[in-house]
């Protein structure tokens, strides 16, 4: 068998691995008793844990350039959204001055 089917292999080996655990969470997540589920201390844990999620997807989608730290056009794109959404901007215009701040950047440099 050449290196590149055995790699294919492999890859199959843990994208199965990968799909394996995720039903066992699932499945785990259906048998914690309800009462878990419904304190205060795990619905604060759960509402931290997915603003922590959707920051540090925006840093990496924001700073990361295959395997190194990138600074461009989309880190001002991020500060000018970012302060839009301080000033409490609507949504549409936030995106709009992101996008913009993104292409002038781009233009300029």
């Amino acid at each position: 068998m050449s290196g590149a089917a055995m790699t294919g292999t492999g890859l199959w080996g843990w994208i199965a691995l990968a799909c394996a655990l995720a039903f066992v969470t699932k499945f785990l997540g259906y048998s914690l008793p309800q009462r878990w589920l419904h304190s205060p201390r795990m619905t604060q844990v759960a509402a931290c844990l997915t603003v922590a999620l959707l920051a540090s997807l925006t840093v990496m989608n924001t700073l990361a350039g295959g395997t190194r730290l990138v600074f461009d056009a989309r880190l001002a794109a991020l500060a000018v959204a970012a302060a839009a959404l301080w000033l409490r901007l609507p949504f549409l215009l936030v995106v709009i001055l992101g996008a913009l701040a993104a292409a002038l950047v781009r233009w300029w440099f």
